[in-house]
């Protein structure tokens, strides 16, 4: 199969929109009285063939794959294929923190792999392991190197989460500028400005110094980490005071009651901001966002599944599920 252009590829993904869980099917299997009814609900959409007697016990399998198929399928079509790791990078480093903790306690993750569409696990196995890989960007092999260096050093597992998270979030940023394109670009660093927004708001929380924030928060996005450390050391109140003089004041204000924030409601506003962002594809004829769009609401589909399958095997209300669900595509 050959890579499209993106005027050709567009009315493709369109078509592939249609495969996604619709809003009020999702409304459906939250009011569905238990998971039984949810799997004759879901015996209607593209996870059919995942539906017996108990599987809820194995949906996660299910899940994994149709997630596989359509990033193997995007890879092979995209007029470039980075773009798509745009999007799957974050599995990429996900591998990495799983491989390499393994690696160094001598345990087996492998069962936590998640496809990205570039890296099979061998690949990331071999970069742990030796700090070689085939194909492996330099960027990533020297934060593998510098990640069992700090490990020598310190024996933190920590260290390893703040590293790699660090490193993801650089080399999302350089990606997205060699590809050249506005729209992912100011996705990726709203990305970035949100995930430094949720560190800060735990690192408060949890009275982090500024020392450790200044390690953790990355100098990637729109609000200057200089603006973010300063505040570190006040109050939460103080933080989200900041936090309402950017630009992101019309999403954060509603998190905001007497001078604190909402934190667990906070990852989700990030990714309900970012698919109202990608709504834009819907009238888009060029470019990549439709692509990236697809994938995003995939992912969403996937958690929001998730979400109901864990809920409705332990009770939890249907007032509580809508409260953890993110926002659809077509919402």
């Amino acid at each position: 199969m050959k890579p499209y252009s993106y005027h050709e590829l567009n009315p493709l993904i369109r078509l592939k929109e249609m495969e996604l869980i619709p809003t009020e099917l999702m409304e459906r299997m939250i009011q569905a009285k238990n998971i039984q009814e949810v799997g004759e609900l879901l015996k209607t959409t593209v996870y059919a063939e995942y539906i017996n007697d108990n599987f809820e016990d194995n949906f996660e399998a299910g899940l994994a794959n149709e997630q596989h198929k359509l990033i193997e399928e995007l890879v092979v079509i995209a007029p470039e294929p980075k773009i798509v790791w745009a999007y799957t990078m974050r599995f990429t480093f996900h591998n990495l923190k799983a491989m390499t903790k393994a690696e160094l306690l001598d345990e087996n993750f492998d069962d936590l792999y998640i496809y990205d569409g570039f890296y099979s696990l061998d690949q990331i196995k071999s970069a742990v392991k030796t700090g070689t890989a085939s194909e492996m960007p330099a960027a990533i092999l020297a934060s593998v190197q510098e990640v069992k260096e700090h490990f020598t050093e310190s024996n933190s597992l920590q260290g390893i989460d703040i590293i790699f998270d660090r490193d993801y979030l650089r080399c999302m940023r350089s990606l997205g500028e060699e590809l050249n394109s506005t729209d992912l670009l100011n996705e990726i660093i709203s990305f970035i400005d949100f995930t430094n927004i949720v560190m800060m708001g735990r690192g408060i929380k949890q009275k982090r110094s500024k020392g450790f924030m200044s390690t953790v928060l990355s100098s990637q996005g729109s609000i200057p980490k200089e603006d973010l450390l300063d505040v570190i050391e006040e109050s939460m109140g103080r933080f989200t005071e900041f936090l309402l003089t950017t630009d992101y004041t019309e999403v954060i204000a509603p998190l905001v009651q007497d001078g604190t924030i909402d934190l667990a409601q906070l990852e989700k506003i990030r990714d309900n901001y970012l698919t109202r962002r990608f709504d834009l594809a819907q009238v888009q004829a060029f470019g990549p966002l439709p692509l990236l769009a697809l994938l995003n609401a995939k992912e969403v589909e996937i958690k929001n599944l998730r979400l109901v399958i864990v809920g409705k095997r332990v009770g939890i209300s249907e007032e509580h599920l809508r409260e953890r669900m993110r926002e659809t595509y077509d919402a």
